[in-house]
């Protein structure tokens, strides 16, 4: 069952780029956007994950930061952020644990039949890890809402 407003975002841990285990836990006191998407390298994932770059100085203005959660290795996530020059993290949840806890996954993605993505979705946490905002798109081709997000976390 996906993650709705007015829930408390469930703990958890994943490798970030360089294989630290980093914790929701550490990131409580800020807002917080999370940010799920299918896959590194994809056309509407590197759309998506260079708006966010591009809106982070807004962002800090709101004191709210950024961390995104993908279904690929750390090494993808890794060289992905160092392509497109990302500075938020980017944790891998290659268990695909977190992923189904908060969004719901994609199964046989893109018609492979074995083959699990993470549905795109975003929820911004406030400062207790309340979830006060939720997305979730069925089509991984469609962008979130950029300004609902902004709105979501002033």
């Amino acid at each position: 069952m996906p993650l709705t407003v007015g829930q408390k975002a469930p703990e958890f841990t994943l490798p970030d780029t360089e294989k630290n285990q980093r914790s929701l836990s550490e990131f409580i006191g800020k807002k917080t956007i999370l940010v799920f998407f299918p896959g590194a390298f994809t056309g509407v994932c590197t759309k998506e994950m260079c708006a966010f770059r591009d809106s982070m100085s807004k962002l800090n203005e709101l004191n709210a930061h950024v961390v995104a959660i993908s279904v690929d290795s750390p090494f993808s996530n890794k060289a992905f952020a160092a392509q497109n020059n990302l500075q938020f993290p980017i944790l891998s949840d290659y268990t695909k644990t977190v992923v189904r806890q908060y969004g719901g996954v994609h199964e046989d993605f893109s018609g492979l039949k074995g083959y699990v993505a993470s549905k795109r979705a975003v929820f911004v946490l406030d400062k207790e890890g309340i979830v006060r905002y939720s997305w979730i798109s069925e089509n991984p081709g469609v962008e979130p809402p950029y300004d609902e997000v902004t709105k979501a976390v002033s």
